[in-house]
């Protein structure tokens, strides 16, 4: 009775409750009605008909039962996919839809799932056909275990719209048979983010053309297809001349509205088969492909003349015809390279040749203009060398040539290049006193000396250091200020720092240098006249100004083996030496029949790769220890 109760109380529930359910719940409350007659001794005697009945309810509601727990799943598991944010889809390998759930409804176009089950999904994505659906299963077996496959595609919605997915697929059994279960995702926000981040890679956002990333795939690739069909190409780059002075007059708002407006007139003044790009500032960048071999250079001077007539027609601006110059390189493909960065960078060195000549110039690239914009470029990279950390000191020693002993060093400079890498001093030197940075090179490398003496002194070891001094340096009315302050903070006796001077230092007015040695002579600084013997008027410095040292150029003393007569040379400057009460040092020693020839000769230093190479600072204590082997 306890029993049917329930039963019957259960079916009342299901059939009120679960609408989804009436014909369990008509049946359990059969069943429980059942139960409740059979406990009140209400059911007929006659066993067949009512085992039969039994039976056949109980079946009835244990298999009801069990749809109502399946059914209970499908729908969990239905609403679980459901609420995925992304698409879902299975499909057999007939491409009959097996599972897919309301997203992915939507993002093939359709407002619900309804009809889509159990059909062919060829039916439902435009552009796809049953040999496309096999192939995915194909790809699986190609695959061999790599899954997912990932892939984007677009579908065309039946609304003629579209929609871009990512599809992300892997193989799955069920009962032995293979299906494909697809992830599908909406990557439209993704393609705009992907578009917006594309147009900042390469293009200009105040003028709309290619920036200097940009132009340069497509111009790599405009060059491919131009090799392969044997066209040419040109390259110019355009700088505005004296750009500066617009935004300095009229602000740079006014200056942005008129490289818009330059940018827009080049753009439509090229043919059909170019490129426009803004590089920055007032460059702009052009590109021609497509032409007839042995035409670029000639269409290359006829844009250019286009070009000249647009600027200086001249662009109005708060009311006024503001009109311009151009400096113009060109570069034609293939006669002066065939890759993207030296096609440009001789480009910019025909520009920059043609500003040295005066702007408002074209000029063609030439392999003799390398040379001038190599110097440009060392100019430019050594300006931020001391701030960079990029130089730095090694340091020669010079040996005493009867004892052995180290007695001096010479200071030498180095660069380290972030950009060129190791720079010889022959090439940078030059150029920084051509642009007048070796006085602030000079004085960095002199406080590093006087710094770098004081701390071997503090270790014990004592030495002379000796420094190479420009001209410009010398002229400089703060160089005695530079020297005493160096002198001064590392607590330096002067008698311990030697400035080397060459001829061309001592040449350059001549008064005003005399007046300067004379004030380093009275604090007490050495004096050397480096690579004697080479100039025209050795002799005469000599006389005018007050030295400490003479050092022999090394080109006599390696030809002391050799020629009697720079034996008798160096012979004779080491006697007049003596005479003036002069050290003699000599350079470039590297045998040591050269050695024993100089002390006989009574030279008083040696210095050499025989001696040693210039070596790090760490490294002159160790060297400092033991007297060099020279007898």
């Amino acid at each position: 009775m306890l029993l049917g109760a329930v039963i019957l109380w259960s079916g009342v529930r299901v059939l009120w409750m679960q609408h989804h359910f009436r014909l369990l719940g008509t049946i359990l409350i059969i069943r429980g009605s059942y139960n409740l007659l059979n406990a009140l001794n209400l059911i007929p005697d006659r066993f067949d008909v009512w085992f039969m009945f039994g039976l056949i309810v109980k079946t009835a509601s244990t298999l009801c039962l069990i749809y109502a727990v399946l059914e209970k799943i499908r729908e969990r598991y239905a609403r679980t996919i459901d609420c995925l944010s992304n698409g879902l889809l299975i499909l057999n390998m007939d491409g009959i839809i097996h599972v897919i759930n309301e997203r992915g409804a939507r993002l093939l176009g359709y407002s619900s799932t309804k009809g889509m089950v159990g059909s062919p999904v060829v039916n439902h994505v435009n552009g796809l056909d049953a040999h496309a659906v096999k192939s995915y299963f194909k790809r699986f077996a190609a695959a061999a275990g790599n899954y997912p496959l990932v892939e984007n595609i677009v579908v065309m919605l039946p609304d003629k719209g579209q929609v871009p997915l990512e599809l992300i697929s892997s193989p799955y059994y069920e009962r032995g048979r293979p299906y494909c279960m697809v992830q599908m995702m909406d990557i439209s926000e993704r393609k705009q983010k992907e578009a917006i981040l594309h147009k900042a890679a390469h293009y200009d956002d105040l003028t709309g053309l290619f920036n200097r990333h940009g132009f340069s795939q497509e111009l790599a690739r405009v060059i491919g297809l131009s090799q392969e069909k044997g066209l040419e190409c040109a390259v110019l780059l355009v700088d505005i001349d004296r750009f500066k002075r617009i935004n300095d007059s009229f602000g740079h708002l006014a200056g942005e509205q008129l490289l818009r407006e330059i940018g827009g007139r080049l753009q439509r003044a090229l043919p059909e088969k170019s490129l426009t790009a803004r590089f920055g500032g007032d460059e702009f960048a052009i590109a021609m492909y497509g032409l007839e071999p042995g035409s670029a250079a000639q269409t290359a001077a006829l844009c250019g003349d286009d070009l000249f007539q647009i600027l200086t027609s001249g662009i109005p601006l708060l009311q006024q015809n503001i009109q311009f110059s151009a400096s113009i390189g060109v570069t034609c493909i293939p006669e002066h390279g065939t890759d993207t960065d030296t096609v440009i960078q001789h480009a910019y060195i025909a520009m920059y040749d043609g500003k040295k000549a005066g702007r408002n110039q074209l000029r063609f690239f030439s392999s003799s203009m390398i040379s001038h914009a190599r110097e440009a470029v060392i100019d430019t990279a050594l300006r931020s060398a001391i701030s960079s950390d990029e130089l730095y000191l090694l340091y020669q020693p010079v040996a005493n040539a009867k004892t052995g002993r180290i007695d001096k060093v010479e200071a030498l400079l180095r660069w380290n290049s972030r950009t060129l890498n190791n720079v010889s001093p022959d090439h940078f030197i030059p150029i920084a006193e051509e642009s007048g940075i070796i006085v602030e090179i000079g004085t960095w490398v002199l406080n590093q000396a006087c710094r770098q003496l004081a701390e071997w002194q503090t270790s014990g070891v004592h030495l002379t250091m000796s420094v190479n001094v420009s001209a410009s340096q010398l002229l400089d009315t703060r160089f005695i200020t530079y020297v005493e302050r160096a002198l001064q903070i590392n607590q330096l006796n002067p008698a311990q720092l030697e400035l080397e001077l060459t001829e061309r230092v001592l040449i350059d007015d001549g008064a005003h240098v005399r007046t300067t040695l004379n004030h380093l002579r009275a604090m007490g600084v050495r004096l050397s006249l480096d690579d004697f013997g080479t100039g025209y008027s050795s002799l005469s410095y000599l006389t005018q100004f007050h030295l400490n040292t003479l050092k022999i150029d090394r080109s006599f003393v390696m030809a002391l083996e050799s020629s009697a007569r720079h034996q008798s040379l160096v012979s004779t400057i080491i006697a007049m030496g003596h005479n003036l009460d002069l050290e003699l040092v000599a350079e470039g020693v590297e045998t040591e029949q050269q050695i024993s020839m100089l002390q006989k000769m009574g030279c008083h230093y040696l210095q050499g790769y025989y001696i040693s190479r210039p070596i790090a600072a760490e490294n002159i204590p160790l060297i400092c220890s033991s007297p060099v082997k020279i007898h």
